[in-house]
């Protein structure tokens, strides 16, 4: 997996949404906010981590439109 900072990650074992900030080796430094809006960040092995898939808000958008 090629993650750099910007990517958005969740653990594998589910969870929120976690913001990439840093990769080293086999690590990253995941950024997240909490429910009451605490940021918080944590150094995680990337074999607990798997990548995102992006939505594109454009494509729902024309979608709502259609109907």
């Amino acid at each position: 997996m090629d993650l750099k900072a910007g990517d958005v990650v969740m653990l594998k074992s589910g969870g929120q949404p976690l913001t990439v900030a840093e990769v080293k080796e086999n690590e990253a430094l995941c950024l997240w906010m909490g429910m009451e809006g605490d940021l918080f960040r944590e150094t995680l092995p990337l074999a607990a981590l798997m990548q995102v898939e992006e939505e594109d808000d454009e494509d729902e958008d024309e979608d709502d439109d259609e109907e």
